[in-house]
This record gives C-alpha cells, structure tokens and sequence, in this order.
C-alpha cells in the first residue's frame, strides 16, 4: 500500500501542478482596449448576416449582441455601403464579421475609391426643434384659408377639445373612414415688403383629427393629437406628411433671394426662429434645402481716396427650408452669428 501511494505522488501530482500552471495563462484577459465586432471575437451563434427590423439602430444592434453600445461605430466600419449611420432601414444586412459576407467564392474588381459624404444635420441644428417646427406649423396659400372643413361640435356640447375627444366635423367634400386633417388657425400674413403682394399665410397646427364614421357632409372623428386647446370653428385641411428623417440638401443650382418676413412681426430674428424667404417651388426651392443668410456689407470712406467702398458681404447663418409654395417659402434658422433682419440677403450654391 505505501508502495502504491508513492507512485500516485510521484506520478499524478506533478501533472496536476502543472495543469494548475496552465489555467492562469489560459484565461488571461485580452490586452486593454475596445474589443471590435470583428472575426476574432464575433460569437458564433450571431446572425452572418443580420437584417435589420422596423425601429432597429447600430445603437441598438450593437446593444443586444455585443452588450456595448459602443460597438456601434465598429460595426457601421464594416459596413460601409450605409452611408449614413443615423438611416438604416428595415431589410438592410449588417454583417458583423466582414470575412463570412458569403458563403460562396467571390471575384472581385479592381480596388476603387469610392467617396461618398456622410449625410447628416449640421451638428448645431436642435433636431428636436425641426421637428417641433414641421409639426405644428405651416405655409399655405390665400385661398387655402378657409381649408376644407372646421369643428362643428361634439356629443357633450363642450366648446373646447384635446386628445381622445370625439367630435363631430364638417367637411366640404365625405372622407373615408382613417383619414387625417389638421387642425389650424392662421397666424400671420405674410406679404412682400418689396411688392406689397401677399404672399400666403403662416398657420399654427393645433393638432391631428382623424375620420372615425359619417356619411354626407357631418362627419364624426376623434382628435388623435392636440399640441394646444381644440375650439368649435377651428379649420381643418389635410394632414400632412412630415418626414421624420429629413435630410438637408444643396441646391440644384444657385439661388439668389431675401428675408421678407419674421414671425410675429419681429424685427429681428436669431436660431431655432422661423423666416419667411421671396424664393419659392418656381425658383427651384423645396422643403429640407439648406440655404446660407448673407449680410450685404456696409458703405465706409476710404481715408486714402475718399472715396466710398463697399465692404464684402459677410455669411451670418444658415436656413433650413420647411415649406415652399409656387413663389416663397418658409424656413427655420439652424444657426446665426448675429441678428438677422427683414432685407438680409439668402444664397444657396449647387454641391461640389
């Protein structure tokens, strides 16, 4: 029996004790820094490739697979047919490893550059605010004013109206049950200070009533949004159809026009503050065109000749178009650095 011990201990312990030797080395962490969704550490079990779902962000998919959000950025690098981060959309394939793109054998091109621009507000505009801005405000036409209906009444006899309320609607012409109108009030005229020519009409959205049942020309609805108090009266005009994801473009080609309007009557208007422009659909100008405000430089005296010069003009901010009828427009300002006045200059050039 002592005889056998000996052999265990002479045999088996020196082999456990390097095996214990080995475990450190083996289960060392991997050197500091950012672990990347590529082939090294993509788990095996992850979708090759993935597609992505109504809702889905880089953000998100870099959550849910890698548990770091981080990992967005890493993952958008190997992907580099998405132009544009902030935009993916449903059926697009995120692969996470760009070494399994196919499981077949693939001929390749010749190597290109291919230089596309990232697309993508300017990182001074309040998205938010744009959002705000398109929602509950727009530029109609003078004979659009009395739009195509208004709010007759509602089934308890209440004067005034938010969100869920049923209420009961008359309209020019029947709608089919599921459709939307706005509901507005105009706000100010809009006129021309050059011609004296009105414009159109700046309107405020109150909110969003949808067609629920009704025939002839009493119809009943629901108020399915309300960014202020609803009243009887209150206009109706077909919804419109804002695009959440808004992108701001150049212009086709070079646009010259002026600032004829401040909202409110103001004399002076700055960021986040909506402008109305003398350039409209005729001129080429369509909603989400950016545009820069120019300020026409001023008239010194030469103290050499004595002569008056005028200075260069001088870029003071840009605009970002949100609606644009036949012969103006209306736009948000995305960034100024200084007042902008009633006369200032607007510009806009083709992309390189």
């Amino acid at each position: 029996m002592r005889e056998e011990l000996m052999k265990f201990r002479q045999i088996l312990l020196p082999a456990l004790v390097a095996t214990l030797l080995l475990i450190p080395v083996a289960t060392l962490p991997a050197a500091a820094g950012p672990a990347q969704p590529g082939a090294a550490s993509v788990k095996s079990d992850l979708p090759q490739p993935y597609i992505v779902k109504k809702g889905d962000t880089l953000w998100d998919i870099a959550n849910y697979f890698f548990k770091e959000p981080m990992q967005w950025l890493h993952i958008w690098e190997k992907n580099l047919y998405i132009t544009n981060p902030d935009l993916i959309y449903p059926g697009n394939k995120i692969w996470f490893d760009p070494n399994h793109q196919s499981g077949l054998t693939t001929v390749r091109p010749m190597p290109q550059v291919i230089v596309r621009p990232v697309e993508r507000l300017a990182a001074n505009t309040d998205t938010a605010m744009l959002m705000t801005a398109l929602e509950r405000q727009d530029f109609i036409l003078p004979e659009q004013e009395q739009g195509v209906g208004h709010l007759l009444a509602s089934p308890d006899e209440r004067l005034n109206y938010g969100i869920h309320d049923r209420v009961y609607v008359k309209l020019d012409q029947p709608a089919p049950v599921g459709t939307l109108f706005d509901v507005f009030r105009t706000t100010d005229v809009i006129i021309n200070p050059q011609s004296g020519e009105k414009m159109g009409l700046l309107v405020e959205h109150l909110g969003q009533v949808e067609i629920q049942s009704g025939q002839g020309g009493v119809q009943r609805g629901i108020v399915t949004k309300a960014f202020t108090e609803i009243s009887r009266g209150d206009r109706l005009k077909p919804a419109r159809v804002i695009d959440p994801h808004l992108q701001p473009v150049q212009p086709e080609q070079k646009l010259a026009g002026t600032i004829m309007y401040i909202r409110s009557g103001a004399h002076e208007a700055a960021q986040n503050q909506v402008i109305g422009l003398t350039l409209g659909q005729e001129q080429g100008v369509k909603a989400g065109m950016s545009l820069s405000i120019m300020r026409t430089g001023r008239i010194v005296e030469d103290q050499v000749t004595d002569e008056p010069v005028q200075l260069p003009s001088e870029k003071i901010g840009n605009v970002l178009v949100l609606v644009a009828q036949p012969h103006a427009s209306i736009a948000l300002i995305t960034s100024s650095t200084a007042p902008v006045n009633i006369g200032d200059a607007v510009f806009g050039e083709p992309a390189r």
